[in-house]
């Protein structure tokens, strides 16, 4: 429904109608033309720098204020590539939208809109280009009162420091007690990192540390800006028995940097997760650094649920049957003797449910080699076809251990740790 329909196109931006809300705030876009044209370029102040889209329809970059806000104006300047048709759009979750603006008849140039509308999230979603080429912009302005922009500093700690200060952490009255970090890199406070479990949920700064009682299969998940915000991720564990078995997992997508440290009675003590180059990189650039470290059949899974997701191979409809990359490991598998659908190979199902062994070597490229080299993990994915997005998470792993695809454990090469008589757990919460 369109809220308002007020707007003022001048050649030059007028009078900033309030503060300047948008600039140095965390952006995100559906898509990027490439590397040198990321979202955070148009909001950074400088108009040199620009941020371009994929060539084609529909397209969007959202730059969120940190709280609500009420937006007066929005100023854009468009690069030649502009919009004839497009939307300015508000929103309090990140998830769901109100249009504040909306033309089909869009000039390009710099474009000044007097609006009225509020929301912590705001974004100018492309419906029609005016070129064969995406949408740029050279900075994307928004102007209002209120909003609490996240700060930038001062940054995650360090070394030992990342893990903060352990000897405070209480003693578990249950089976574990697990502690939450704080490691956005400065981008959120603790009273906008959440974390629920079994019906309770709490921001750091409400709760820091959950006194976990024994389970089954059980999940916890943590959210970023808000309890609801599409910004989330989670981690498996089952704990009772006086052990405790956990991991951090890609098996499905990656949403928010993780890492995990488990700390027992014995001594033991162990850390498996995202390097800490994923936490203090900013999001967008790990959604550069994934598109430029994968070939381009997978550049498509930090697209399909961009910017909260990149996702597994065989969740996009590109490598599933009738997808354009369907065939993917068709003729790698049949030379190892397998029938089997690329979707399938991915996931570790069908036929490939009950053959660990092999699925783990055709997602890693080393089905055809003899036993023992299928076990070296320097034989992994020197060749394609391969499971580019699960080499991805290992080479952004502690230790190189990631839970990239369902039977990543073969040959003790996931996040998965397990140990008796568990003291404590901390989890490390990034953006």
């Amino acid at each position: 429904m369109l809220a308002a329909f007020v707007v003022a196109i001048s050649p030059s931006p007028a009078h900033a109608a309030g503060t300047l809300l948008s600039q140095g705030a965390p952006a995100t876009a559906s898509s990027t033309e490439n590397g040198s044209f990321p979202a955070s370029a148009a909001v950074d102040g400088n108009t040199g720098t620009r941020w371009s889209s994929a060539f084609s329809d529909p397209q969007w970059l959202e730059v969120d204020l940190g709280s609500t806000a009420t937006i007066s104006q929005v100023v854009l300047n468009w690069e030649a590539a502009y919009a004839t048709g497009f939307q300015i759009q508000t929103s309090a979750d990140g998830t769901n939208w109100t249009s504040i603006y909306s033309t089909t008849t869009g000039a390009g140039g710099t474009q000044t809109l007097n609006v009225s509308g509020s929301g912590r999230y705001v974004r100018m979603y492309g419906t029609k280009r005016a070129t064969a080429y995406g949408y740029s912009l050279w900075e994307f302005q928004v102007y209002g009162t209120g909003g609490s922009t996240p700060p930038t500093g001062p940054g995650n700690p360090t070394g030992d420091a990342f893990w903060g200060d352990t000897t405070t952490i209480p003693v578990a009255q249950n089976a574990i007690e697990v502690k939450i970090l704080n490691r956005t890199n400065g981008a959120y406070p603790d009273s906008q990192v959440y974390w629920s479990f079994n019906g309770q949920t709490h921001s750091i700064a409400d709760q820091p540390y959950l006194d976990m009682p024994a389970n089954s299969s059980g999940r916890m998940y943590f959210y970023i800006g808000s309890p609801t915000s599409p910004y989330y991720d989670f981690i498996e564990f089952t704990v009772g028995n006086g052990v405790f078995n956990g991991n951090t997992t890609r098996v499905d997508a990656w949403g928010l940097p993780l890492a995990m440290r488990l700390h027992a009675t014995d001594g033991y003590d162990v850390q498996v997760g995202d390097a800490q180059k994923l936490f203090d990189e900013s999001r967008t650039q790990v959604f550069t650094d994934f598109t430029n470290a994968v070939p381009q059949p997978f550049q498509v899974l930090a697209q399909t649920q961009a910017p909260y997701r990149i996702i597994a191979p065989g969740s996009d409809p590109s490598f599933q049957p009738g997808g354009v990359n369907a065939n993917y490991y068709t003729a790698y598998a049949q030379s190892a003797g397998v029938n089997e659908t690329t979707q399938n190979i991915f996931g570790c199902a069908g036929s490939m449910a009950s053959n660990p062994t092999m699925c783990a070597a055709l997602n890693r490229h080393v089905a055809t080699l003899p036993a023992a080299q299928q076990s070296d993990p320097s034989q992994y994915y020197t060749a394609g076809p391969a499971n580019y997005y699960a080499k991805f998470w290992h080479d952004n792993a502690l230790g190189n251990l990631a839970y990239g695809f369902p039977y990543d454990d073969v040959d003790g090469q996931s996040s998965f740790v397990s140990h008796s008589n568990p003291q404590w757990l901390e989890v490390a919460v990034g953006y």
